[in-house]
């Protein structure tokens, strides 16, 4: 078993650093990359703020409770003291479990209705739907890139990036396959209706590490498309949208939202370098557990979560075997406890 710990000095350093970047007479210059490193230095503070605070409540009770005899009415109040510190902790120790080499990375999710037609197509809408609220409730911003929508209804596809702190770290947890069984709205008889859709859960690498990502141009397969709209002035009358294939692999990326050819490439190619390494990463894992005699089915093929509406309400994951009957705030976007188990559950595994 592996165990992590919260660096309270990496964090100082890293606080050091983001605030001597906003002293710089040129920082509002990229007012974008200004954003996240405020966005990020706020996320660091508050969380060194509490850990500490934490750390120093604790103390005190530990010194309070030393001075005191065990018959004085005063535990009980330093046993409810105690309780609601450790409630504190339950909730925030999410924190303790950030600490993968990518947790603190942006997020490139990809959702992608599976067999099914129209039922799975409103799946992978109301998945999307949930994600954003989910990027919402923690304070990230998102960006949809990309969206296929389908006549009827729901969409065929959308990729979307979630910034902030840890964003990747927090949204690793729905990559896989969702399964969900409802009454159908889609047919008079209200017939039970078993739908999927899978989500791809992509680091977006940084600088430095992106940089060690080698493109050989003559792999690559650019198009470019007419980008879809919703019309009127903002429709884009120009083939601006790029899709992106990589020969060696077959991965293809597609970017659509930029107001430039050139800006849609220059994300296609960021989401490539991104894919590329996460394969490069499932490779060597798959390797590492062949040597171990594991065998493990491909990561797309794996059901990872069940939200059943009909004819009871749950929402179970199949990993941490975590579960919940609130499937409306989960559908809502209440989505942390679930994000907090799973990477509990991978620290043990």
């Amino acid at each position: 078993m592996r165990e992590t710990v919260f660096d309270l000095a990496s964090s100082q350093q890293e606080i050091k650093e983001l605030t001597q970047q906003t002293t710089k007479n040129d920082f509002w210059d990229n007012p974008q990359k200004a954003k996240k490193v405020n966005q990020k230095l706020s996320f660091l503070e508050k969380r060194l703020s509490f850990w500490n605070n934490l750390k120093n409540n604790i103390q005190d009770l530990l010194e309070i409770s030393s001075l005191i005899e065990e018959s004085s009415t005063e535990v009980l109040d330093l046993e409810k003291e105690f309780k609601i510190l450790e409630k504190k902790f339950i909730k925030s120790k999410i924190d303790l479990y950030l600490s993968g080499p990518f947790d603190d990375c942006n997020a490139i999710l990809e959702i992608k209705s599976g067999a099914g037609g129209t039922e799975a197509q409103d799946w992978a809408l109301m998945l999307m739907r949930m994600f954003l609220r989910f990027a919402e409730r923690m304070n990230f911003s998102t960006e949809i890139l990309e969206k296929t929508s389908c006549a009827e209804a729901g969409i065929k596809s959308a990729l979307i990036e979630i910034s902030g702190p840890f964003a990747f770290g927090y949204f690793q947890s729905e990559k896989g396959t969702h399964r969900l069984v409802r009454q159908s709205p889609f047919n008079a008889k209200n017939l039970r209706q078993t739908s999927f859709a899978g989500v791809i859960v992509t680091p977006l690498l940084k600088e430095k590490d992106s940089s060690e990502i080698k493109i050989d141009e003559k792999d690559l397969r650019i198009d470019t498309f007419r980008s879809s709209g919703a019309g009127g002035q903002h429709v884009n009358k120009t083939d601006s949208a790029i899709r992106i294939t990589h020969l060696p692999t077959g991965i293809v990326t597609t970017c659509q939202n930029g107001r430039s050819q050139h800006q849609n490439k220059e994300k296609a190619l960021q989401i490539l370098k991104a894919r590329l390494a996460e394969k490069q990463r499932e490779e060597e894992e798959k390797k590492a557990q062949q040597i171990r005699g594991e065998i493990t089915d491909a990561a797309w093929g794996n059901q990872i979560r069940s939200y059943v509406l009909h004819p009871y309400k749950m929402v179970k994951d199949l990993r941490t075997k975590w579960e919940t009957s609130h499937t409306e705030a989960v559908l809502d976007g209440d989505l942390e406890d679930f994000s907090r188990q799973f990477l509990e559950w991978k620290v043990s595994h």
